[in-house]
């Protein structure tokens, strides 16, 4: 899985993988194996590279806003795929064709308040996701009408799954 992480007004490159008893995981191109134990519904313990431990608790912001990710004592504000790379440099063109709207990582869908044929604008909910006991509110990106709903409540979903299509 590949993600874009705003790490305290930072953009990170992150890609992690299975990888026997851990996770593979690429920052910015360097390279850690990370075995990660879920504690509770919202802590994990981390092993990084057999040598850092970290304790770490996740916990969702205000609706839309960023998580905060507690490594030990120290809060941090992470925004997960929030913002693309060159997404600035993109004109108006690049947002002229359908959105489509994926799934940031496995998990389950608990809520679709939208329907094929309704209206949208942009910042309003699509699609919610329960991924790591968290939900994950899809946005629109922009205003427009739903093409496609893929989404059904209740469906397990891959990372990359096409959730919504927007016109």
């Amino acid at each position: 899985m590949t993600f874009e992480v705003d790490i305290g007004g930072r953009v990170r490159h992150v890609v992690a993988e299975a990888s026997g008893d851990g996770f593979a995981v690429t920052v910015d191109g360097k390279p850690f194996h990370v075995d990660a134990v879920r504690v509770d519904d919202y802590t994990l313990s981390l092993l990084v590279d057999t040598v850092h431990s970290y304790e770490v608790v996740i916990t969702a912001g205000s609706a839309g806003g960023p998580l905060t990710v507690r490594v030990g004592a120290v809060p941090i504000a992470v925004t997960l795929n929030g913002r693309r790379r060159g997404a600035s440099r993109e004109g108006p063109a690049a947002r002229s064709g359908p959105q489509r709207v994926v799934a940031p990582m496995p998990g389950k869908v608990i809520r679709v308040p939208i329907a094929a044929g309704d209206n949208v604008r942009a910042g309003q909910p699509l699609v919610v996701v329960e991924a790591m006991k968290m939900e994950n509110e899809l946005r629109a990106g922009r205003d427009g009408t739903v093409a496609d709903v893929h989404a059904r409540e209740g469906m397990s979903v891959e990372a990359g799954a096409l959730l919504v299509v927007i016109q």
